[in-house]
């Protein structure tokens, strides 16, 4: 891999300052959340987002889209959503006597799946599918999703009526898992005054960047050089989730069913790269993987009963796991 130019990371820092400024003129708060997407866009993963309902998940999906000038689509899943909903079907057209293909709503930049756990086991399936493969196949003919492409997909953890748990093998596939929390009485005060003086019913603007630039992240972000000693802290960091054990004290370690899989060492990777370039550096530095140890571990981790019994976050193991191995 070429090395990072000074200029090429001075154009990284600019595209993303700008599309941060862009963010926050529209979203009020949510900086954990504005980090998650863009540290998810530059490294070309997927961002599964939990929270109760109305903290903005919707408009900070489509108001990054628009900074970047992206298509952008949103799915509602309920459990009567079909695969062809997502994907497309060919349509009969008596005219030509002739099956037309119509994509569906996933031929998009970014595409935002609320209430992913709504949807059947089998629509699930289809999407991840295609989050995955990064195209469609619909009668017999492949179709290529755009280029780039994230899925932002929705959990809300407080109404368990009529949804299907993303099986674990499935959540695996998200690059992050962000929580959002309530905002801030003082962010809440700033978001009733954008809502009276119109801010937020009409965002101003237009886009700040490009989907070249978008290109431009994601090939500086995969040439960021990482050291070999913040490599094997990350394998000594996942190989903990596995043998606990070994590692943990015992009142800790009763509580890991499952570790994470290799997708964790390399989400890790991906990600501690993308955080760099957003503090303005070219290479890793091992507080990158640690600023991001909840977001990449907490939906790997598979917990006993007994931890949901105890009321044990996956974020509390998370943390445990990082105070058992030695920082380089």
């Amino acid at each position: 891999m070429e090395p990072i130019t000074p200029a090429e990371l001075e154009r990284a820092v600019a595209v993303t300052r700008s599309v941060e400024e862009a963010f926050t003129a529209t979203v009020v708060g949510q900086r954990g959340l504005l980090r998650s997407l863009l540290i998810t866009v530059m490294a070309r993963g997927h961002l599964l987002m939990e929270s109760v309902p109305g903290l903005a998940k919707t408009l900070s999906a489509s108001t990054l889209a628009r900074a970047v000038d992206a298509s952008f689509s949103r799915i509602q899943c309920t459990p009567d959503l079909l695969p062809s909903d997502i994907l497309g079907t060919q349509v009969f057209d008596p005219a030509t006597t002739s099956f037309e293909t119509r994509l569906g709503p996933v031929h998009a930049h970014f595409v935002l799946l609320d209430e992913i756990n709504r949807s059947s086991a089998k629509t699930q399936s289809a999407m991840l599918e295609a989050m995955q493969e990064r195209q469609t196949t619909i009668g017999g003919h492949t179709h290529l999703l755009p280029h780039p492409f994230l899925v932002l997909a929705t959990q809300n953890p407080i109404d368990e009526e009529g949804t299907y748990v993303l099986p674990q093998a499935q959540m695996d596939r998200f690059l992050l898992k962000e929580v959002l929390d309530y905002p801030t009485p003082l962010e809440e005060t700033e978001m009733l005054g954008r809502i009276a003086d119109g801010t937020l019913s009409a965002p101003s603007g237009g886009p700040v960047a490009s989907l070249d630039d978008v290109v431009f992240l994601q090939d500086v972000t995969s040439r960021v050089h990482v050291a070999e000693s913040v490599r094997r802290y990350i394998v000594e960091l996942v190989n903990v989730t596995r043998n606990p054990g070994a590692f943990l004290a015992s009142e800790t370690a009763r509580y890991v069913e499952h570790g994470a899989s290799p997708r964790a060492s390399i989400a890790f990777l991906q990600t501690a790269r993308a955080a760099a370039v957003l503090a303005g550096r070219d290479h890793v530095l091992p507080e990158d993987v640690v600023g991001l140890r909840h977001a990449v571990l907490r939906h790997r981790l598979l917990l006993t009963f007994e931890a949901s019994a105890a009321r044990v976050s996956p974020d509390a193991v998370v943390d445990a796991v990082f105070a058992a191995v030695p920082t380089p």
